[in-house]
């Protein structure tokens, strides 16, 4: 199959191709763009790759920002205000698998070749409608393939991000990878010890995200030892009976139609809120995960709206996930219903909701104490088990009975 003859390239890409082109620097569109576009994906988020430095573009475009210029890349800013990449052609000098030092002045040929998979290694001049594919990778995106660009050891100790990568691509697209560039990331995997947190934690997340089945990602990051390494609860979820557990554990479960990457992380993992903080995620998410954590099968049936109401008096900012969670599972949606019911009843289910406070308790007299918030917890069940309770006068008189027996 032959190369489209043009790309439906954005007005704007191409007026900063042009400006680029018409002071003398070679101009071209790369990246996921490209590639996705060849697959009849839609994605007009294009970047280019010219011969400008950082300081030509800087000098040829009034409005820029430097992202990256240590690395050659400049934000341009259209005129809606849009950013579009331009980078300069680049080939690496020095890596050490977590940085790289490059090097500016080569050519668009020179640039692809310091590119990791064949796939991403395809260029398209916007102008000339021209193609360069030195490395095949349009077969590749025919044939479903992930191949990486020379010799797949060197790319990934260049980087070792590229092997999470490599899965993440081939669980969004369906691919194969390659078996030579299958056993180099095998092969270097351990020294995915060496990455930060929040480059493993951005793979990990947007992996879940794009993949067509979330089990496969999953799958190829048990396989390839990604799991024990930086996400050891995933695969403890199961019991730890070996490999394949935690894809066993996943599959028919996390390929239902949520991407929350989130929820997808704590419902596999034994621990979500230590899997969530190894990987630096936000203090939310981490309180997120160990809710889900805390309550993850608590769950009642939903055919007692008492139960119901309880459950969901303790679990508080967790029953959503949880929902989701019994959702995904394919359990029955009776607890769904039963949930819609009672917050479309507006029945209270928690102290603030109460007719009465503290402040009423105190008024008639009680000292603060323990026996305050233990009264303001039993009026509280009280009305979970039948919301018409929930009356100023009833509560006060409630609170009075307490009071003088001590029942809390």
């Amino acid at each position: 199959m032959l190369f489209p003859d043009h790309l439906d390239i954005p007005r704007e890409v191409r007026r900063i191709a042009e400006t680029l082109e018409a002071a003398g620097f070679d101009t071209w569109c790369v990246g996921g763009a490209v590639r996705d576009n060849l697959l009849g994906e839609v994605n007009n988020d294009f970047d280019l790759a010219t011969a400008a430095r950082p300081e030509d573009v800087q000098r040829l475009f009034t409005r820029t920002i430097p992202i990256g210029v240590d690395h050659g890349t400049v934000a341009v800013l259209d005129r809606h205000r849009k950013p579009h990449e331009v980078t300069t052609f680049r080939r690496d000098v020095k890596t050490d698998g977590r940085h790289a030092v490059v090097e500016f002045g080569a050519s668009i040929d020179e640039d692809l070749a310091r590119r990791d998979f064949t796939i991403n290694a395809i260029a398209y001049h916007p102008l000339e409608s021209e193609w360069r594919d030195p490395y095949d990778g349009h077969r590749d995106l025919e044939r479903g393939v992930l191949r990486s660009v020379g010799d797949p050891s060197q790319r990934f100790r260049e980087d070792y991000l590229r092997i999470l990568r490599a899965l993440r691509f081939a669980a969004r697209f369906g691919f194969t990878i390659e078996d030579a560039t299958w056993e180099a990331a095998k092969a270097n995997a351990e020294d995915l010890r060496r990455l930060s947190a929040e480059r493993v934690r951005d793979e990990w997340l947007k992996g879940l995200e794009t993949a067509q089945r979330p089990s496969e990602l999953v799958r190829l990051w048990e396989e390839v030892g990604g799991l024990g390494i930086w996400l050891p609860e995933v695969s403890e979820r199961e019991g730890g009976k070996g490999k394949g557990d935690a894809v066993r554990g996943a599959r028919d479960v996390v390929d239902r139609p949520t991407r929350d990457p989130v929820l997808i992380t704590s419902y596999l993992s034994s621990d979500p809120a230590a899997t969530l903080e190894r990987l630096k995620c936000s203090r939310a998410e981490i309180e997120r995960g160990a809710r889900i954590g805390r309550f993850r099968g608590t769950e009642p049936s939903g055919e007692d709206p008492v139960e119901v109401r309880r459950w969901l008096a303790r679990v508080g900012p967790a029953a959503d996930d949880l929902l989701a969670i019994t959702t995904t599972e394919g359990r029955d949606t009776l607890l769904s219903a039963a949930v819609a019911d009672v917050r479309t009843s507006g029945a209270p289910l928690e102290l603030g909701q109460l007719a009465i406070d503290g402040n009423t308790l105190r008024d008639m007299g009680l000292a603060e104490g323990p026996l305050l918030g233990s009264i303001l917890r039993q009026l509280l069940e009280d009305v979970l088990v039948d919301p018409s309770l929930n009356e100023t006068e009833h509560l006060i008189a409630r609170a009075r009975q307490l009071a003088a027996t001590q029942e809390c």
